[in-house]
């Protein structure tokens, strides 16, 4: 597997000097009524004529106990110093970050300047990150660039992550935001994100305003890729699957390949999504293609069975073999055993596309005991197989399969055979072998 080390571009040394603020009586206040959401203070504030520089006044919070101490009109930042880093803000980027959408109208309202970047990021991208349409949608309309790019190479369409950000993301795409945009270090468009965050609603907006959806980020990785890509609890996999669905949709290929040769079935079986990997399988995915480490989508799936069984890996195991997978090498059987054993429907489902096993000492071995008495139905059924052949209608169900070779799925529905003799020669589950 190919390794990319990823160097962050430095920032940028500055010797200047900034000004925080004045040293009246108004700027500590004027801080905290900005921290609030005060309004009126910042109104009252703002009006007075002594007072109007507090509108683009930049400060500097990285010691805020040393910046209230304001005796001094001036202070030096200290840039060079490896331990010392500074964060820069301005009122602007607080009310928009905070989504005070009236503070931040009143600032526009008296000059605030829309292009102040201090941190490396505009008050923009700050108002899209916390998902604040109504403050991105002023910052905008008062010259704001859709298009600005942060000190991470990240365009404002990049930090819309959140559900909450798709008014921020319409918003920007209204005021010329381009949907094919590419950050900096990833070389992702705001497909790839919307995608990698499961975010339906961006994903569907994007395509709507001419996103391609084959693009590939510095990766290789289409927004497809990096939607089965991502970790995924439980509860998030029907997001997933709806994003793969429209994605699929609007064109994207199931065999487009990263730089490791992964392709998206490889990712889904990785994060062990079942239900993506059957959207993909229906979708013609190569079910037996080889990643460059050499690993087909089994592979995948069987190494992470340890620590996802609560994604039901069993399901994408039967996915993979009812569409033809490569199987495990007999004598590589134990190992898997020992690995995936917290998962008894796993092995189950595996071991049911033998017609015979060779169970030995070390298959019972590799069952730890207290695994072994959490499942002891199954395993009491699958070790008794040590000296006993399987079943006839087993031996008979394995014969079917090999006629079919990968057609299984699309084949046994067609036979008029009875649900449950359906499901049988399926590899449903029993939770025992016989």
């Amino acid at each position: 597997m190919s390794t990319k080390i990823k160097w962050r571009k430095p920032k940028k040394i500055r010797s200047d000097v900034i000004a925080t603020a004045k040293a009246t009586g108004h700027t500590l206040q004027f801080w905290h009524a900005l921290l609030v959401g005060d309004e009126l203070t910042v109104i009252s504030i703002t009006d007075e004529p002594e007072s109007s520089h507090l509108v683009n006044a930049i400060y500097d919070t990285s010691d805020i106990e040393e910046w209230m101490n304001y005796r001094l009109n001036y202070r030096s930042l200290r840039l060079w110093s490896l331990t010392y880093e500074q964060e820069l803000t301005t009122p602007l980027h607080i009310a928009a970050g905070r989504g005070f959408a009236d503070c931040l109208r009143h600032l526009l309202r008296r000059e605030a300047d829309v292009t102040l970047s201090p941190g490396g990021t505009t008050a923009l991208h700050e108002a899209c990150e916390g998902g604040h349409g109504e403050c991105a949608r002023l910052l905008l309309s008062y010259g704001a660039n859709a298009n600005a790019v942060n000190e991470d190479g990240l365009m404002p369409l990049h930090v819309c992550t959140s559900p909450e950000s798709l008014e921020c993301a319409k918003h920007l795409l209204q005021f010329g935001a381009a949907a094919n945009g590419r950050s900096l270090e990833e070389d992702d468009t705001p497909l790839h994100v919307a995608a990698r965050h499961g975010l339906l609603d961006h994903v569907d907006l994007y395509l709507r305003y001419g996103a391609e959806v084959e693009k590939q980020n510095d990766e290789g990785q289409t927004p497809l890729n990096a939607a089965c890509s991502e970790p995924q609890a439980p509860e998030d996999r029907e997001r997933y699957l709806r994003v793969c669905r429209m994605l699929l949709r609007a064109g994207a290929d199931v065999h487009t390949e990263d730089r490791d040769n992964q392709t998206p079935l490889h990712m889904a079986c990785k994060q062990v999504n079942p239900d993506v990997v059957e959207l993909l399988l229906r979708r013609g995915a190569s079910v037996n293609c080889m990643c460059y480490s050499g690993d087909a989508p089994m592979h995948n799936v069987l190494k992470a069975t340890a620590y996802k069984s609560r994604n039901q890996p069993e399901r994408v195991v039967r996915a993979l073999l009812n569409h033809g997978s490569i199987r495990v090498w007999p004598g590589a059987l134990a190992k898997v055993l020992k690995y995936c054993c917290t998962s008894p429907r796993t092995i189950e489902v595996l071991l049911n596309s033998y017609d015979r096993l060779k169970i030995t000492d070390a298959w019972s071995e590799a069952v730890p005991p207290d695994v072994f008495q959490e499942h002891r139905q199954f395993y009491e059924s699958l070790f008794a197989l040590k000296q006993t052949p399987r079943s006839l209608q087993h031996l008979a169900r394995c014969k079917l399969r090999l006629l079919l070779e990968g057609r299984v799925h699309e084949a046994v529905p067609k036979l008029g055979l009875p649900t449950f003799l359906q499901n049988y020669l399926l590899l449903d589950f029993r939770d025992y072998v016989h």
